[in-house]
């Protein structure tokens, strides 16, 4: 009966064996990862300074408001470089190199894809009448501070601020492919990156006229998943996660999988970040979270509190949702009625079930070590600032 039993456990035994030799392995190959991204990231970033740098030079050489306005928008670039990590990680985990070659078709790429993100942001801050970002005055707000006090009228002023965030986000674009343009890789993937770019800017667009012409309907009104996920998702998640793939070699169905696993991913990074908006710590975040209440931004945070709540509660959002004017006091009461129609707790439960949708894609169709480091990287950016 023993030497029975010993049999029996000793295959288990075994396969037990197999499978931590395996998970030992994936953990080394994903920190070996890691370590690789890094280090692409530094170059990375190195690419994307000499290139603003050299744009600052070449736009002095035309003219000083040309440089200033360049100068603006390269005080702008930075911060995480969550999506160029997303395309270097990508590229790296198809390719599976970790040597200083895999650096220099990426690179560039990847500094495109974060002059892309600027662009962005500058257009969608003129939209929303935004001078600051990050804590520091944007292209519009610095403009707006180098003529404050030249007795200007304020329309003439307005035009001004107006027309260097409009020709700055412009610039970026153009950039954003010269950028693409330089790198040293196969000239049939980077055309199809240029085109995934291109595509990438065009289904953000849309998503953000959806987004602006949400402010005409009421919040109860308004898709907001669906703004979320062609303003955000697609060039936040699933863009550079493709190209990257695209430039790497990748076939068809890693690219697919690998959109899908970012497209998630999108979705519960804005949802995660518009509960930051109004329930996160500024100083852990450094995002307000009074600014999104003034403007009445069309969440889907705010479209189930108006589903869930009683007429009391739906009377106090109508009374201060959207008040430019809206102190802490009032903020409060709203973050009251969002926690008390379970508004909330639904919300980060969609977070939670839309991060957990990501990791399953990543884990089952992407390979070791990409899958594991992706993992990681949902984890992170859905976990974030609570």
């Amino acid at each position: 009966m023993h030497v029975e039993s010993a049999l029996r456990t000793q295959p288990r035994a075994a396969e037990g064996e197999r499978v931590e030799t395996a998970e030992r392995v994936d953990a080394v190959e994903r920190a070996g990862l890691a370590r690789s991204v890094e280090h692409t990231m530094a170059a990375t970033s190195t690419v994307l300074q000499d290139f603003l740098d050299g744009r600052v030079r070449a736009a002095a050489a035309r003219s000083d408001v040309a440089a200033r306005l360049w100068a603006d928008l390269a005080d702008g670039v930075g911060g995480k470089l969550m999506r160029p990590r997303l395309a270097v990680a990508a590229y790296l985990g198809i390719r599976g190199g970790h040597g200083d070659d895999d650096s220099a078709a990426i690179a560039p790429v990847a500094a495109a894809i974060e002059v892309l993100h600027t662009a962005m942001l500058v257009h969608d801050d003129l939209l929303d009448h935004d001078e600051v970002r990050r804590g520091r005055p944007n292209v519009a707000g610095a403009t707006r501070a180098r003529l404050v006090g030249r007795g200007l009228k304020e329309r003439t002023l307005a035009d001004q601020v107006q027309a260097a965030g409009l020709l700055a986000g412009d610039l970026a674009i153009a950039s954003a492919f010269a950028l693409v343009a330089s790198a040293p890789a196969d000239p049939a993937a980077l055309l199809r990156v240029v085109r995934l770019l291109a595509e990438g800017i065009e289904t953000t667009v849309v998503g953000e006229l959806l987004d602006v012409t949400g402010a005409l309907s009421s919040p109860r009104d308004v898709d907001a998943l669906a703004v979320a996920e062609l303003k955000t998702a697609a060039y936040s998640g699933s863009m550079p996660l493709v190209v990257g793939a695209v430039l790497a070699g990748a076939d068809d169905a890693q690219v697919a999988r690998l959109g899908a696993v970012g497209s998630a991913l999108g979705v519960a990074f804005q949802l995660a970040d518009d509960d930051l908006g109004v329930f996160g710590d500024p100083a852990v975040t450094g995002k307000s979270v009074l600014s999104d209440l003034r403007e009445g931004k069309r969440t889907e945070l705010l479209r189930r509190a108006y589903a869930m709540a009683d007429d009391a509660g739906c009377a106090l959002l109508d009374a201060h949702v959207g008040r430019a004017d809206l102190d802490e006091e009032g903020a409060a009461a709203v973050r009251r009625v969002l926690v008390a129609s379970g508004a909330l707790d639904a919300v980060r439960e969609l977070t939670r079930a839309t991060g957990l949708r990501a990791r399953e894609l990543a884990v089952d169709g992407v390979p070791e070590p990409l899958g594991g480091y992706l993992v990681g990287v949902v984890d992170d950016l859905v976990g974030r600032g609570h």
